[in-house]
């Protein structure tokens, strides 16, 4: 997962008639399509409000974070990253928008990029007093392993993602396997995703790591387990996602702020763009459930959006003018 950044404000000179179409010439306007589904689909959100609200000439170009982030940087192209996850290049993003070359806007993913450990919520709903990981722990027999179900399972990050160090680290932490639990490998994110859905068809326990927002949380219900600790990152960055630490601490995943990016040259000339970009978000059960959709259609990212713009709409008229949302509507 790409990860994490802190916010910056725009001046509020570039703002005219906030949401007013009527504010500004739109223009000409290029628009990364990262290559995740939750990114792509923003992009072609993007692309549909703009052009159809504000009489953009929207082009989306193919886009991943760091590529992305120093053509915008060092070429002022594209215009517009919709979803930036922005902990990979903090400190040349800091630089960036210090030296007035990029600006920061809206946190596109409002509760931010999400990991940890989850269990199916019907568990959660049996064994209420399962709150946290330690609890969650105390319980071996609710969460049997996929192989041998006299065993009990934590399920690990995919094979080769940064997640499966943390996770295993996290494990020994908590000193999991003497209280009865095996750390499972599903080899792949498939074989990730088909060990959770396994469990949901047959009604079992589960218990690993996964993260948010993603179809398969927004086809499943899954309940986040707290790890009883805040989130410590010089032990993070000194121990838990480091390879083999000898002595791991029990540790919290950081939340990893999303959030869209813009060039300096595009907000000057498109305040209307900006408008609209400094506004509009969403949350993870949105992004899931539309995620979710998607994944069970085999739809592309640009059906994904239209799938998004008329099934929600009480969300996205929040962030325009009532004229401008009218225009979409009509549009779609």
């Amino acid at each position: 997962m790409k990860k994490l950044f802190a916010s910056t404000i725009l001046a509020a000179a570039l703002y005219a008639l906030p949401g007013s179409a009527q504010a500004a010439e739109c223009g000409q306007v290029t628009i990364a399509e990262m290559n995740w589904a939750s990114a792509g689909v923003a992009a072609h959100v993007d692309k549909m409000i703009l052009e159809s609200g504000y009489g953009c000439k929207a082009t989306l170009v193919t886009g991943d974070t760091m590529p992305t982030f120093t053509s915008m940087n060092e070429k002022g192209e594209p215009d517009i990253a919709p979803e930036m996850w922005v902990n990979s290049a903090r400190e040349v993003l800091e630089k960036a928008v210090a030296e007035g070359r990029l600006l920061q806007l809206a946190p596109i993913l409002s509760d931010g990029g999400v990991e940890g450990w989850w269990i199916p919520k019907f568990i959660a709903d049996a064994n209420p007093e399962i709150k946290t990981v330690q609890q969650a722990l105390e319980h071996p027999e609710l969460f049997p392993a996929p192989e041998d179900p006299s065993k009990a399972a934590i399920v690990n990050c995919p094979s080769g993602w940064s997640c499966q160090i943390s996770t295993a680290n996290l494990y020994k932490a908590f000193g999991a396997k003497e209280k009865g639990f095996e750390l499972i490998d599903t080899g792949s994110a498939a074989g990730l995703d088909g060990s959770i859905a396994s469990a949901f068809e047959k009604k079992i326990g589960w218990l690993g790591y996964y993260w948010a927002p993603t179809a398969i949380l927004g086809k499943y219900e899954m309940v986040k387990l707290s790890f009883g600790v805040g989130h410590d990152k010089a032990e993070w960055d000194a121990c838990t996602a480091v390879a083999d630490c000898a002595a791991p601490k029990v540790n919290s995943y950081p939340v990893s702020d999303v959030y869209t990016v813009v060039t300096q040259k595009f907000a000057e000339k498109n305040p209307v763009a900006i408008d609209y970009l400094k506004t509009r978000k969403w949350d993870n059960h949105t992004v899931g459930k539309v995620l979710a959709w998607m994944d069970e259609n085999q739809a592309t990212n640009e059906e994904a959006a239209k799938h998004f713009l008329e099934t929600y709409p009480e969300l996205w008229t929040t962030w325009i003018a009532p004229d401008v949302a009218e225009k979409v509507k009509a549009g779609l």
